[in-house]
């Protein structure tokens, strides 16, 4: 679940270490000057798992006419 939430400079100065942990937590947190946003705390993305390669062989299919185009498709690239 993500909230969101605005903070000032001050506070956020104050309070980072909580301000941390709440956004370690999912909640997104902007911190405002003078009532304005300039700058967002949001999680990071959770580290992914390295590609295997070869993982979708035999699970999808290319047709043969794959790069073939029809010519209304082709006239209207050159502008006919």
């Amino acid at each position: 679940m993500t909230l969101d939430t605005t903070v000032n400079v001050y506070e956020a100065k104050t309070h980072l270490s909580q301000l941390l942990d709440r956004v370690a937590n999912g909640e997104e947190i902007i911190i405002a000057r003078a009532g304005h946003p300039v700058a967002q705390l949001v999680p990071l993305p959770k580290e992914r798992q390295p590609r295997v390669f070869g993982a979708w062989r035999g699970k999808v299919k290319i047709d043969d006419d794959f790069d073939a185009l029809p010519p209304e498709i082709i006239a209207a690239f050159q502008g006919k």
